[in-house]
């Protein structure tokens, strides 16, 4: 499988943009109260995203033998992604006032460009480690 590295790390890095894309626009729209922010096949491409998102992440753990739980910045990642489902849902869904789904959008916006930073700099500090 290590022969499929740069092929399957460039697809995970492709997925990333578009699925926090995605979720920028959508959550914009949400804001501005367009309701077909929520349709169907926007959420179905999301969910879609995700998926291979998730398999590709799956996929370069098994190819460099990392472990999420004992390599520190995984660690951090995942539970900045875990921070991330949660606003993003409120952002979307579950927020019960219009400021409660702007603050935990913007919140979701943040765990997603610090875990960004994180990954790219494979550290926990994530983009205050590159200064």
């Amino acid at each position: 499988m290590i022969a499929f590295y740069p092929q399957i790390k460039s697809a995970h890095v492709l997925l990333i943009l578009l699925s926090g894309g995605l979720f920028a626009l959508r959550g914009l729209l949400v804001l501005l109260g367009q309701r077909w922010a929520m349709h169907a096949a926007l959420r179905y491409l999301s969910y879609s995203i995700d998926s291979a998102l998730l398999t590709a992440a799956m996929m370069l753990l098994v190819i460099l033998k990392l472990n999420p739980f004992l390599t520190p910045w995984l660690a951090c990642k995942l539970v900045l992604l875990v921070l991330y489902v949660i606003f993003g849902s409120f952002a979307l869904k579950r927020g019960a006032t219009a400021r409660g789904r702007r603050f935990a959008y913007i919140a979701a916006l943040l765990c997603f460009a610090t875990m960004y930073g994180i990954a790219r700099a494979h550290h926990p500090l994530g983009w205050l480690v590159l200064l």
